[in-house]
């Protein structure tokens, strides 16, 4: 039977406990007990007793009030079993992961593939030999891989057909050949494998106008077909139709492929697309001292820039100069680059890319310039144009400075009535 000085009503509590009551005194309970284990436990209960403890007997105690228990781990440890234990723990600050990043910024992702901006480097393939036996036709100081590290979305090259196969020619493939067009694609290819959230743009000028199968068989082999985005065919030629960025990614169709001069396109070669069905350019032949303009240059199906925009094409900028030498030839003016590729939009440097950019987004009734085309894209920062067109200055990452050769050869790149 209980002590009767325990209070009533009881609202009994059964503990038993590892000790024997050696007394009873006034008081709370509070019991300590040294454990050589791998947990104490802590309670707390409003009693009107205490008891000592010993590791011989048990003892039944009925206490009344309000139970606490709580549990804390130690090895070989005192505790009050019914005292109150304050604990704190510090939160641990858990990194959030990173905004995904699409074209190396996350404010891209979510934008339609054409109300974005890709600066796009003219000739892509024809990049400046640091070597004796150049052959002294350049565009680019940069390689493709390079470029595309560097934040170039855009490639673009001449291609010819010679002896069955497509070559990568400027002019003339007697004067000009930078090999074939499939061992040009494999490097793109392996950089799309690399590079799993960039979306990247490839313009190819079909200059003898070759039949699309051809065009296909160089993708296939080179592999990268499997990349290739395809238009619904509902779609096909509707320009408000393009997915975003990241819908691009997520489905893994991230090489947009234009091809100029298509003959008799295919729906068997749909990720093809008939470059003058869906963009429009500005001139290319832009000779010294002439400037650039914003007039339609290709296709002649419209008869004005105003025109192609109100159908929705995609504006293409040609943003490079050449010097006369002969009839029909031109060489590459590479002395000027730096103010040409300039982002200034002040109107100062009349020649600038930012300038020329502002000056067109403002004649197209406020639509921005897509696709950007450079020739030497390292010089004069002309990516810094592209940023602005897209709002994304401070968001990008993942870009990386271009590897440039040391020492140039001087050799400027050749064209004898090419683009």
């Amino acid at each position: 039977m209980l002590p009767s000085m325990i209070s009533h009503p009881l609202v009994g509590v059964l503990l038993a406990l590892p000790a024997a009551v050696d007394a009873v005194p006034q008081g709370d309970i509070t019991t300590s007990t040294t454990m050589a284990s791998t947990s104490t436990s802590t309670s707390t209960l409003r009693v009107s007793r205490s008891t000592t403890t010993s590791a011989t007997t048990n003892s039944l105690i009925v206490v009344t009030g309000d139970v606490t228990m709580s549990t804390t781990t130690s090895s070989t440890s005192s505790s009050s079993l019914f005292t109150p234990t304050s604990t704190s723990e510090t939160p641990t600050a858990t990194a959030l992961p990173a905004p995904m990043a699409c074209n190396n910024s996350p404010l891209l992702c979510d934008r339609q593939y054409n109300h974005v901006a890709y600066l796009g480097t003219h000739n892509s393939p024809f990049v400046r030999e640091y070597s004796a036996n150049a052959d002294g036709g350049a565009n680019q100081d940069v390689n493709t891989t390079e470029s595309l590290s560097a934040g170039v979305r855009l490639l673009t090259a001449a291609v010819h057909f010679d002896r069955g196969h497509l070559y990568l020619c400027h002019g003339n493939c007697w004067l000009q050949n930078r090999g074939n067009l499939a061992d040009w694609l494999v490097p793109i290819k392996e950089w799309l494998d690399a590079n799993p959230n960039e979306v990247v743009t490839l313009v190819l000028n079909n200059k003898d106008d070759v039949h699309v199968e051809f065009f296909d068989s160089e993708f296939r082999q080179a592999g990268v077909d499997t990349y290739s985005y395809i238009p619904p065919a509902s779609s096909a030629t509707d320009m408000t139709a393009w997915p975003t960025l990241k819908q691009l990614i997520e489905n893994n169709t991230r090489l947009v492929a234009f091809v100029g001069g298509i003959r008799s396109p295919s729906a068997d070669f749909g990720y093809l697309l008939d470059l003058f069905q869906y963009v429009f350019q500005t001139p290319w032949e832009n000779l010294v001292g002439k400037g650039f303009n914003c007039k339609l240059d290709r296709p002649d199906t419209f008869s004005s820039a105003a025109d192609a925009i109100s159908a929705k094409f995609l504006p293409m900028l040609n943003h490079f100069t050449y010097h006369p030498i002969l009839s029909g030839v031109v060489v590459v003016n590479e002395k000027d680059v730096e103010d040409i590729n300039s982002p200034s939009d002040d109107g100062k440097n009349t020649l600038a890319l930012g300038f020329h950019a502002r000056q067109c987004q403002s004649r197209w009734a406020n639509t921005k310039p897509v696709f950007v085309l450079v020739d030497f894209f390292n010089r004069g920062s002309a990516i810094t144009t592209v940023d602005r067109i897209n709002a994304v200055e401070g968001t990008i990452v993942g870009r990386r400075e271009p590897v440039v050769a040391a020492e140039a050869n001087g050799a400027s790149a050749l064209s004898v009535n090419a683009d």
